[in-house]
């Protein structure tokens, strides 16, 4: 099985390391440093106290990589529209994508029934152009639940959770999404294949989409923003407009808000990726993460006064930073 990881980071790494080790053929598409560090050294794991190295196929130039049966992006969705031309040079014939990214993809509405069937989500994916080089009927979804982190140039560091749930956007389980979950369960990974992928990007997003802005704003912690009454109460608020999106669209929660919130304060004194993209000066994810939640509300007719109002902020704020 060929498998190109696109934009091979810390998430990018930690799946290249397991899948290289569980014997895939992996290229790693990166950049800079940390591409240099991993072309002489290979790419090296920190995970559950010991350390391991793999030599996988490490570059920038997309011509060595050639056609793959996976391409695995693992970008910052607001880098995606300008890399699709880029990544479309990976495709082959056969060759499955897998959209490894926060919030709402540019896939949302490839195959799902209703009145939306179709829509292009401008916020993810301006004038279609993610959707003409990534074609929506080439995608597996998946939703990550797996904390990790660069901690030097070539070296990754797995902090929490190894799941990678995958689904197909029509709902079946397509002999592509098994045998990817084979793959990725040989590699060490939790990887279910869900029929009901939505659901399970919107309970990711359901607290993305108010942590990571507010966190923005304000510089602090998840423990703190869900366990101060004030800052709780406000993503609250935000969090109950986005449920009423997605209910109507067909979305289905397993848990209530609360219980979502809590399990966010649970986590401790973690700082959010957007802010830790903003302290990094690195661009951020406001678009996918709450923007794309603006616009589908105006899709389905749903009022999100409170999304509305720290979207503005949060996109000043980003502006102001140079971000």
């Amino acid at each position: 099985m060929r498998i190109c990881i696109y934009g091979a980071g810390a998430i990018g790494g930690h799946l290249g390391v397991k899948l290289a080790l569980a014997g895939a053929d992996v290229t790693l598409i990166a950049r800079g440093p940390h591409l240099a560090a991993m072309q002489a050294n290979g790419v090296t794991l920190i995970e559950g106290g010991e350390t391991f190295t793999a030599h996988p196929r490490c570059t920038d130039q997309i011509a060595e990589a050639g056609p793959q049966d996976y391409v695995i992006v693992t970008l910052k969705a607001c880098s995606l529209p300008a890399a699709a031309p880029a990544i479309a040079a990976l495709l082959g014939p056969e060759t499955t994508v897998v959209a490894v990214l926060n919030g709402i993809p540019w896939w949302y509405f490839h195959a799902l029934s209703g009145p939306y069937q179709g829509r292009i989500v401008e916020s993810v994916d301006p004038g279609g152009i993610v959707s003409r080089h990534l074609p929506p009927e080439r995608v597996v979804g998946c939703v990550v639940y797996a904390a990790v982190e660069v901690v030097a140039p070539g070296v990754i560091q797995h902090l929490y959770g190894e799941r990678y749930t995958l689904g197909e956007p029509d709902g079946t389980k397509s002999p592509r999404s098994v045998a990817l979950a084979e793959a990725l369960s040989h590699a060490g990974f939790k990887a279910p294949v869900r029929p009901r992928i939505r659901d399970e990007l919107w309970l990711k997003l359901w607290g993305n989409l108010a942590f990571n802005p507010i966190s923005l704003l304000t510089g602090a912690t998840l423990d703190v923003i869900a366990g101060e009454a004030e800052t709780r109460a406000l993503c609250r608020s935000m969090m109950l407009e986005g449920q009423a999106i997605a209910e109507a669209l067909g979305v289905r929660f397993p848990i209530d808000v609360d219980r979502r919130i809590a399990g966010a304060a649970a986590v401790g004194a973690h700082k959010t990726s957007t802010l830790q993209d903003l302290e990094r000066g690195r661009p951020v994810e406001l678009d996918a993460l709450l923007g794309a939640v603006v616009e589908l509300a105006g899709v389905v007719g749903v009022a999100v006064p409170m999304c509305q109002a720290i979207l503005a902020l949060a996109k000043q704020r980003a502006r102001l930073a140079g971000c």
